[in-house]
Parts: structure tokens; C-alpha cells; sequence
């Protein structure tokens, strides 16, 4: 590989070997593949459509609690599956902990308003006062 059979050069040829190169690329990759479905907060839900949204502000801390509401009309907190009932519990006690903390509703866009405004006020009757819904924006 790295010395030359015949001509009139005797020894190694100055070739870059790519090899090594390859195989740190294709370890960070699958390192990537593997750690971004972490990064995500919450259930994955597809968010409605929105041309502008409240750009987030860079936080050192970011506390939020993620309530997300699937298809199927089904409650998460973080990642907790919670009936209305369990929700109302679980929000109050984190809600008491931290007053201000902010709550991101993140709802299927295929749910009817009706059942976001329920899961809405689920957070209202635990004392909510920072309620913000998940969009995701458009593209122009």
C-alpha cells in the first residue's frame, strides 16, 4: 500500500490513507443516530402549521414541563402516560414545587379544538398560569 514495487523511487510514496478517517466519521454518525430521538422531549405528535410562532428565548435551564396529547386522544406528561384525573395531580405537585414554571401543550394536529381545550383546562384547575402550545412553522 504505502511503498512503491517498481520505477526509479525507492521507498514509502506520500499517499493520505483515508481509512482511519472513515471509521470516526461512521462512529460520530451512528453516535448521532443514536443520541437524537433522545434529544426529544415529550411524545411525538405531528404540531399544526403556524407562519409565526413565539421564538424561544436561549436558556440555561429549560424546565418546561411537556404535556403532549396523541391521536388517540391520549395524555403524556413528559413521558408519562396520565389520565385527566392522574394530570391534574401531577401538575399541581409540579406546579406548587415551581409556580412560574411554564407547560408547552403539545397537541396532534388531527385533534378537534374541543379536545385541546379539555387537556387546557385540566391545566388551568391545577393552577396553571404559563400555558403555551406547540406549533411548528412554516417554511417560506
Amino acid at each position: 500500500m504505502g511503498m512503491s514495487v517498481g520505477g526509479p523511487s525507492k521507498g514509502p510514496k506520500a499517499e493520505i490513507n483515508v481509512t482511519p478517517l472513515v471509521d470516526v466519521v461512521l462512529v460520530l454518525l451512528i453516535i448521532f443516530m443514536v443520541i437524537t430521538p433522545m434529544l426529544q422531549r415529550g411524545k411525538s405528535v405531528e404540531l399544526p402549521k403556524a407562519r409565526e410562532s413565539e421564538k424561544k428565548k436561549p436558556d440555561t435551564k429549560d424546565n418546561t414541563l411537556i404535556l403532549s396529547v396523541t391521536p388517540d386522544k391520549k395524555l403524556y406528561l413528559d413521558n408519562d402516560a396520565l389520565d385527566e384525573k392522574a394530570l391534574e395531580g401531577r401538575l399541581s405537585e409540579e406546579i406548587a414545587r415551581d409556580p412560574i414554571r411554564k407547560i408547552l401543550l403539545k397537541a396532534d394536529n388531527s385533534l378537534r379544538v374541543g379536545d385541546v381545550r379539555k387537556v387546557m383546562d385540566v391545566a388551568r384547575k391545577a393552577k396553571a398560569r404559563r400555558v403555551s402550545l406547540g406549533v411548528e412553522e412554516l417554511k417560506d
